[in-house]
């Protein structure tokens, strides 16, 4: 019974870091998305001398990305090297598949 509920404790936990990953990626896209929106806006509508490249153009990307950095390290952390093993465990994923797709062939 114990390893019963040490596994829905560990399923929980999972799910709960799946959530706050999910969270973090919804923030990127959102500031992706408005961000090259404001920024288009801004470049359509550059008053007559009126500079581009100023620093008050990316005043919003620039304040909002530092959020996004400070919530993606406390997503990530110092985890941040799980992305390494979850592509080697991807990679292995995917010969394995395709392995196995030439051997229902032979």
């Amino acid at each position: 019974m114990e390893d019963s509920y040490e596994q829905m404790q560990r399923l929980e936990k999972a799910r709960k870091r799946v959530e706050r990953i999910k969270g973090f990626y919804k923030h990127l896209a959102a500031y992706l998305l408005i961000n090259v929106f404001l920024l288009v806006l801004k470049a359509i509508n550059l008053e007559p001398g009126e500079e581009f490249w100023a620093w008050k153009t990316f005043i919003v990307a620039g304040s909002w990305g530092f959020g996004l950095a400070v919530h993606g390290i406390s997503v990530f952390g110092h985890n941040a090297l799980l992305i390494q093993e979850w592509e080697d465990r991807k990679i292995k994923e995917l010969m394995e598949r395709e392995k196995n797709r030439a051997k229902r062939w032979e």
